[in-house]
């Protein structure tokens, strides 16, 4: 129970540094929050959990392809932001396309000898 608290408490802080770093400097967060520090994080308590050669090489390949189709949210929630859209919306309709895209990539991924 100690550990899961502490892999909680550091991957949170991360977030917690993020948005305060954003406060102030909106291209430093950005580049922090880019950082893939939860993917390695993540690495890193699984191999800690699972120490397999296979199944981490498994995860990496997948992370990578499942980063794919999260990339547009970035750039549709700026586009409808200043179209005038508002924050929340701009945000559920970035989460919607990130979602169908994910859909569309665990249909489509396997069809192309994607082990996702």
């Amino acid at each position: 129970m100690v550990y899961l608290l502490l892999k909680a408490l550091i991957s949170g802080a991360i977030v917690a540094i993020v948005s305060e770093i954003s406060k102030r400097y909106p291209g430093a967060g950005a580049l922090v929050a880019s950082l893939p520090l939860v993917s390695v994080l993540g690495m890193i308590w699984l191999w800690r959990d699972k120490p397999d050669i296979e199944n981490m090489a498994a995860h990496s390949a997948a992370t990578f392809w499942y980063v794919l189709p999260s990339l547009p949210m970035f750039l549709l929630i700026p586009v409808l932001l200043k179209q005038g859209w508002s924050f929340w919306l701009s945000l559920v309709a970035g989460c919607v396309l990130t979602i169908a895209l994910y859909l569309t990539m665990t249909w489509v991924g396997p069809r192309f000898g994607l082990k996702l």
